[in-house]
């Protein structure tokens, strides 16, 4: 028996490629978007309508469909009252006009993807949108009445300072989202990135002063009253991200559009990678799967382990042969055993997560 109420509906156009960015996505028309919308809908359509209490739209640029375009894919899908609805904005594809129309449409949380508030950063980054207008865009959010905000950040980027971090930071706590996600810089090969640290024109960032930053953005999001409810992700209180959090729970969910990912009836899926055998599919009823992976009892267990420490205050309940492995990791500093007998990673654990999670594969 499964329960699904999750979907995350993939939208792979962006106004141009980020210099770091290996994710699915292309430039596009308003034909193409058009187009694509239509066979989102056509997908949607070949699974049961299940009720959702989690919509995500992620990208890409979701932000580059219409309000109206928004509204039809949702008119398609069985959603529960006071469900969390979720788009991902690019600052430089917004107005105040197109939030309060997207709030219309049914949109009740947004992430912006401001990466930095630093101009320097954002030329280095390829962003299309200033700081200033990434300011803008959370304001504009503000007043269309939004009030479940997300902003999304990175640090570890090239010659970037601990000083930086700081300015970045400030500017993060005093607009005051109710969430926020700050990852470091993952060099992808085939970006514009990688190509230039080959050629050594940048270099990674040291690996203590990456810990540095990683340990300042967790001190200054408590003292700002913010929880590090997961590894890269921090909240104010009663405001997790709740379709995310049905990932790292290792909840089914279902995976919608271009290269979309989702795990529907105990098995991992990843759609097609190409919109010639997308639309040939789709044309054709058939459901556009590229692989699938049936998720075996020992492996579905595994992934509760790892993915559930990621929830740093909830952490896991382990059976069998992983309470040991939980006790030595205890004894070696990396996890904290819970007066409700769950194990949470400790401060080193965060610090140390993937040799943590290595430990349970």
């Amino acid at each position: 028996m499964f329960m699904l109420n999750g979907i995350y509906i993939h939208i792979p156009f962006c106004l141009n490629k980020c210099n770091y960015c290996d994710f699915l996505s292309f430039k596009s028309t308003i034909d193409d978007r058009e187009k694509y919308v239509d066979a989102l809908i056509k997908e949607i359509n070949m699974y049961p309508h299940f009720s959702l209490d989690t919509v995500y739209f992620g990208g890409g640029t979701p932000s580059l469909l219409t309000p109206e375009q928004v509204s039809r894919i949702l008119s398609n899908l069985n959603i529960v009252e006071n469900a969390e609805i979720t788009l991902e904005v690019n600052p430089k594809t917004v107005n105040l006009e197109k939030f309060k129309e997207f709030r219309r449409a049914g949109i009740n949380r947004v992430s912006i993807g401001i990466q930095s508030f630093d101009t320097d950063n954002l030329k280095t980054l390829g962003r299309m949108h200033s700081s200033a207008e990434g300011e803008e865009a959370f304001f504009f959010a503000r007043e269309a009445g939004f009030e479940n905000i997300s902003l999304d950040l990175m640090f570890s980027l090239p010659n970037q300072t601990l000083d930086n971090l700081k300015l970045d930071l400030n500017k993060l706590f005093s607009l005051r989202p109710e969430h926020f996600s700050i990852y470091s810089l993952i060099w992808e090969e085939g970006t514009e990135f990688f190509t230039k640290l080959e050629k050594g024109e940048y270099k990674e960032t040291d690996n203590d002063l990456e810990a540095s930053m990683y340990e300042l953005i967790i001190d200054e999001a408590e003292k700002q009253g913010y929880i590090q409810y997961e590894i890269s992700n921090f909240c104010l209180p009663e405001k997790r991200a709740l379709h995310n959090t049905k990932y790292w729970k290792n909840e089914e969910y279902l995976g919608i559009g271009l290269g979309a990912s989702g795990y529907y009836n105990g098995i991992r899926y990843k759609n097609d990678l190409t919109f010639s055998e997308y639309y040939g599919k789709i044309s054709s009823g058939i459901k556009p799967i590229l692989e699938e992976e049936f998720v075996s009892p020992d492996e579905k267990e595994v992934y509760e382990y790892i993915l559930g420490l990621r929830v740093i205050p909830d952490g896991i309940s382990p059976r069998g042969k992983y309470i040991a492995l939980c006790e030595t990791l205890v004894k070696k500093g990396f996890l904290i055993k819970t007066d409700t007998n769950n194990y949470i990673l400790s401060k080193k654990g965060v610090l140390m997560a993937n040799d943590v999670f290595s430990e349970f594969i």
